[in-house]
């Protein structure tokens, strides 16, 4: 990663983990694509790699990215789905003309009509959204317990019961927060 940008948080739910490229969102945000070139890096760890970028595709992708965040908390907390939220997603996915592909080891993968269709790549993420808001997938919408984060995430544990969108970084810092607190309490 480029010094001088938030390492990406990447998670195994694209849809979720691309909506994580802003965290934070209730404290001190922090967007992890703050360039084109920077989506770009964000696309390729995730096997959707493209050439290069434009500042309006950039635009697209926050858009996008927005949506996504909206109606999967939504979701979460069951409530209606936003109408302008379904229009990004659901045109994002139309416009999109990404192929599933199988490689040699039997391993599922994107292949972008050119490597500089950033909306390709979007199309591939609305459509891993589609599939979770809309219960296709087996796990659960839920929102990070973090009162700084509250990110949306998709919970594949068996319980059903994770409480945060990372436990390496959100999770990690509450139980810190909850370490440090009982032992200045037991200080007194």
């Amino acid at each position: 990663m480029p010094a001088g940008f938030p390492d990406f948080r990447l998670g195994n739910v694209l849809a979720t983990s691309f909506t994580g490229t802003l965290s934070e969102r209730r404290g001190d945000a922090v967007e992890r694509i703050p360039t084109p070139q920077r989506l770009v890096d964000w696309l390729g760890v995730n096997g959707l790699a493209v050439a290069s970028c434009t500042g309006a595709q950039l635009e697209l992708a926050r858009e996008l990215r927005e949506s996504i965040h909206a109606a999967a908390t939504a979701a979460a907390i069951q409530d209606p789905l936003p109408a302008s939220a379904i229009r990004v997603i659901n045109a994002r996915s139309a416009q999109g003309r990404a192929a599933a592909v199988l490689t040699p080891d039997g391993q599922r993968r994107w292949q972008l009509s050119s490597a500089s269709c950033v909306e390709d790549a979007l199309g591939v993420i609305a459509a891993d959204a589609i599939s979770i808001i809309s219960g296709e997938r087996d796990g659960k919408l839920a929102l990070c317990a973090s009162p700084t984060c509250q990110a949306a995430f998709f919970d594949t544990s068996q319980s059903r019961t994770r409480r945060w969108c990372d436990m390496n970084t959100c999770g990690n810092r509450q139980k810190k927060a909850r370490f440090n607190a009982s032992h200045r309490k037991a200080a007194t």
